[in-house]
């Protein structure tokens, strides 16, 4: 037993030496580090509308969920939105009790509704608004082709790395050789609070009280960023 274990040690020893070694090799070669990076900004076309629909009085009659959802499919079709791009966010209506006093609850239904312009978003929170619908806000924003386009981002950024180590050595009469080293990093930075602007006024408008919402409006851009760190053996 004690060989095999000086054996099993030994063997670690001499595999952690040989992988530092040839980790070190590589920097004792001629050598260039650079740094290439990369940003494109990008018009949101996926915004997801949360919509909450909440039973209420209408005089002596109670507007059920049913038919308040009847009344948004409708006011969506007027607008040319199609109602694939609506669906429940719950499985089920909740609910809510009036007062801890009382039995009386009163139902509630969310739901989730999928936008691809500012057009469609202000034209969509005006029909909300004309419905008193009982909440809405936008959830979140994202691209259709954001893997595509970070990924596009990312090879802009290994390009001007190479181009950059290029440019120096020829300065010097020498040539890049080989990647060496690669180490990227990316980042995605949507809209921080989904802020929405409006072009007539340049105000400001909260994605939590979007009622009301001027025709004219445009989100903000998400920004995608690389940054590659390359280090290339100079021939």
């Amino acid at each position: 037993m004690k060989s095999i274990v000086t054996l099993s040690i030994g063997l670690i020893l001499f595999l952690g030496i040989s992988q530092a070694q040839n980790s070190t090799s590589l920097y004792d070669r001629p050598h260039i580090e650079v740094t290439g990076q990369s940003e494109r900004l990008i018009v949101p076309d996926e915004i997801y509308v949360s919509i909450t629909l909440k039973e209420k009085e209408t005089g002596k009659n109670k507007l059920t969920i049913s038919e308040q959802e009847s009344h948004l499919k409708k006011a969506l079709q007027e607008i040319n939105v199609p109602l694939d791009r609506l669906s429940v966010s719950n499985a089920q209506a909740d609910y809510i009790q009036v007062k801890w006093s009382k039995s009386e609850v009163i139902a509630q239904s969310q739901y989730e509704l999928k936008l691809s312009t500012a057009e469609q978003v202000a034209l969509v929170f005006n029909k909300l608004d004309s419905l008193d619908a009982y909440n809405s806000y936008i959830s979140k924003v994202s691209h259709s082709r954001i893997k595509e386009l970070q990924k596009e981002v990312e090879i802009e950024a290994i390009v001007n790395a190479k181009n950059k180590a290029t440019y120096l050595l020829e300065a010097i009469g020498q040539q890049t050789g080989t990647a060496l080293v690669i180490n990227r990093s990316k980042s995605i930075r949507p809209l921080q609070g989904v802020m929405i602007e409006s072009r007539a006024n340049q105000s400001n408008y909260t994605a939590a009280t979007p009622s009301k919402v001027k025709t004219a409006i445009g989100f903000k851009k998400i920004k995608l960023e690389s940054v590659m760190q390359v280090v290339f053996e100079i021939q």
